[in-house]
């Protein structure tokens, strides 16, 4: 038996490398040196493993005395020791680091001293730091500086290896550390993958257009089973080969648009070309480095789910060379696999698994595995939206107070088909609950995520609306409390109980049902559209605080629609509204699309007039205000303003107008023209119809 000591067995590339040594030769034991919390997983991990009998799980910790050993946990000589473990978190703390990558660097040499092993010094490319031009397989110390703290300690640890003395020993350094070039597996966002969500916005343009981008310098990096395969075949390469450096890196000089261009064919983007020369770019990122501007810098980063300290490594002032290395390999009958070729794989695997906004789904696709929480889901919109939702495959949580007709509503919408054979059919779930109350409202959804695990996306729906003049409401508070109550506490109610958990999620979409009448200041409706403003603003600010979590929000300017709410409003009966279905609709591209704000031409218009025109603006509608009346019930009342003879004209001219104009406007409503005009308006930033 050849005998190996692994530390790192449970990281990205150390879980790879005991594999791969384990099923290459039957002759090859490995005893993984695996901290006591990791160890259960890691025996879940490795349960279907070839060669597994071979492989001993031994309980370690780097930053321990002695690694935490107990005695006779190792055998007392092997052949091979492989030092993986290390903190390759960039934006871990100094003394941490110091503590795992050097302090427990040097517990891996006493072990491959004590053991008469061969030492196998996993380091890295950071070893170079700030050092510019050629950096060989023989360079080691060129008084370079160093931008963090992880490039000090790795090259204080590769230091410790090269200066002790009998130690025999191998030095890798590998490159920036891709995801799996066969299938793009990738274990988190690191590296370039933080650029992988600005590169998605380039989907976007025209593919025949080059995209101009800066050519900010070298950025190196290879793909991790290049890494694990040029490991395996170099540990045991010619035992007698002592205190060599291999260089696993990518020979060719490429830069950030060199590596977008690998990606571009995945994403349907145009091809990059560089737009200002590497010294631009590196003066650039040098500035931005320097106070004052390191602090915005480094505040942006952070809002961005970036570490600042990856920006000061975005490229590399060093050129690796490679010839001994390569050399090496070619024999052994290693290749580097080609980043064009396998780059879409690894978009699309961060794509379906890393990408923060993949919970978002494309309007051609269903909305299998996504949980959605409806409030007000026992008629309306509401009902309409829940019952939309089960027919592309999402499972519904539905909200709402009356839990007999909740009941009887979940039932229905449980039995809806699938709007595509291809999509399964979505689940429903009654939750009754007053959303008013903020400790039902969490225990709700507490419920919700013992039972399901998770809520995507919440839908606040439930509201209340009074259509009462304002002195009509200021004479009775209650209207104002009640519609504040449901419309904007409700609503908070449910974002404060979802949004911790979209946070640890990785993020999470609420859509806000609000009002036509927000845009456009209707008349009467001052204590309604008064609680929907202040969701929205509320909404506003929220949203520009929590992007940085992925947690996004979409306001819905929704139009009148025919449902339970207005029914009591004899002002109704015969006015122009739409159906629920439609309004489900505009729902579900809230849900899809998740643009920032969903408004109709007339809430544009109505907004853009009273920017242009205030005074004009508020005589129309004070003209409005007087053609429409109050309930009838509230006529009596002395607060209430009484009709004159000539508003009761105005009053039936309209009701008469509006009768001959309705079958026009159905007509003009069907129209592909409309359908073409508000397509080519969409197209304008900011507006969504």
């Amino acid at each position: 038996m050849t005998d190996f000591i692994v530390s790192g067995a449970t990281g990205f590339i150390g879980s790879r490398f005991v594999r791969q040594l384990l099923e290459t030769d039957p002759e090859h034991r490995v005893y993984a040196l695996v901290r006591p919390a990791s160890i259960p997983r890691f025996a879940t991990r490795t349960a279907g493993w070839t060669g597994r009998d071979r492989l001993i799980t031994v309980a370690a910790d780097l930053a321990q005395p002695g690694l935490g050993l107990s005695d006779g946990a190792l055998p007392d000589t092997v052949e091979h020791v492989v030092h993986l473990g290390a903190i390759y978190d960039m934006d871990a703390g100094a003394e941490e680091q110091l503590r795992v990558n050097v302090l427990g660097t040097e517990r891996m040499i006493d072990i491959a001293e004590s053991t008469g092993a061969l030492m196998h010094h996993v380091s890295s490319i950071a070893v170079s730091g700030d050092h510019r031009g050629r950096f060989t397989e023989h360079d080691f110390d060129k008084g370079q500086g160093f931008p963090t703290p992880y490039h000090q300690t790795k090259f204080a640890a590769e230091e410790r290896v090269r200066s002790r003395p009998g130690l025999r020993w191998r030095v890798y350094r590998p490159a920036i550390v891709l995801g799996d070039s066969r299938n793009g597996e990738m274990d988190k966002v690191d590296g370039p993958y933080y650029m992988f969500k600005y590169f998605r916005l380039a989907s976007k343009l025209p593919q025949r257009v080059p995209l101009p981008l800066p050519d900010l310098g070298q950025l190196n990096a290879v793909p991790v089973d290049f890494v694990v395969d040029a490991l395996t075949a170099l540990v045991t390469y010619d035992p007698e080969a002592e205190n060599r450096v291999f260089h696993l890196v990518d020979p060719k000089y490429r830069n950030t648009t060199d590596f977008y261009n690998a990606l571009a064919p995945a994403l349907g983007a145009p091809h990059a070309v560089d737009a200002l020369p590497p010294s631009v770019g590196r003066t650039a990122l040098e500035i931005l480095g320097r106070e004052p501007l390191r602090s915005l810098r480094d505040g942006i980063a952070r809002r961005e789910g970036i570490p600042p300290a990856v920006l000061d490594t975005v490229s590399l002032p060093a050129h690796f060379t490679t010839g001994e290395t390569f050399a090496t390999l070619g024999r052994l009958g290693v290749e580097l696999p080609e980043i064009t070729e396998y780059g879409p794989r690894l978009w699309d695997y961060w794509a379906r698994h890393l990408d923060p906004a993949r919970h978002r789904r494309d309007p051609r696709q269903g909305l299998q595995g996504i949980n959605i929480l409806i409030t007000g889901a026992s008629s309306g919109i509401g009902a309409a939206t829940a019952r939309e939702c089960v027919a592309r495959g999402a499972t519904v949580f539905m909200l709402a107070r009356d839990v007999e007709t909740l009941s009887l509503r979940r039932t229905q919408i449980a039995g809806t088909e699938p709007v595509d054979t291809r999509i399964g059919r979505g689940r429903a779930y009654a939750y009754p609950c007053d959303i008013t109350d903020a400790g039902a409202v969490t225990e709700v959804v507490d419920d919700i995520l013992d039972a399901h695990g998770r809520i995507d996306v919440v839908v606040n729906n439930a509201g209340v609306s009074i259509r009462r003049s304002a002195r009509l409401s200021l004479a009775r508070s209650r209207d104002l409390r009640r519609t504040m109550e449901v419309n904007y506490f409700g609503a908070l109610n449910v974002i404060d109980a979802v949004v911790d958990h979209f946070r640890a999620n990785g993020g999470g979409h609420v859509v806000n049902v609000s009002s036509i009448g927000v845009g456009v200041h209707a008349p009467r409706f001052g204590a309604y559209l008064a609680s929907k403003a202040a969701l929205e603003t509320f909404t506003d600010v929220a949203a520009s605080e929590l992007r940085s979590d992925d947690i996004t929000f979409t306001t819905i300017r929704m139009p009148l629609t025919r449902t339970p709410m207005i029914e009591p409003t004899s002002a109704y009966k015969n006015a122009r509204a739409m159906s629920t279905d439609k309004a489900a609709a505009i729902v579900l591209r809230a849900i899809i699309e998740r643009p920032v704000l969903i408004d109709t031409p007339l809430g544009t218009w109505a907004r853009l007039a009273r920017f242009a025109a205030p005074g004009l603006n508020r005589q129309a509608r004070n003209l409005g205000y007087h053609i429409t009346f109050d309930p009838a019930a509230d006529r009596d009342t002395a607060a209430a303003p009484q009709p004159s003879r000539a508003h009761k004209v105005l009053h039936r001219t309209r009701h008469t107008l509006d009768a001959k104009v309705r079958p026009m406007y159905r007509a003009a409503s069907r129209s592909p023209l409309r359908r073409y005009s508000r397509r080519v308006a969409n197209a304008v930033p900011g507006i969504t119809w």
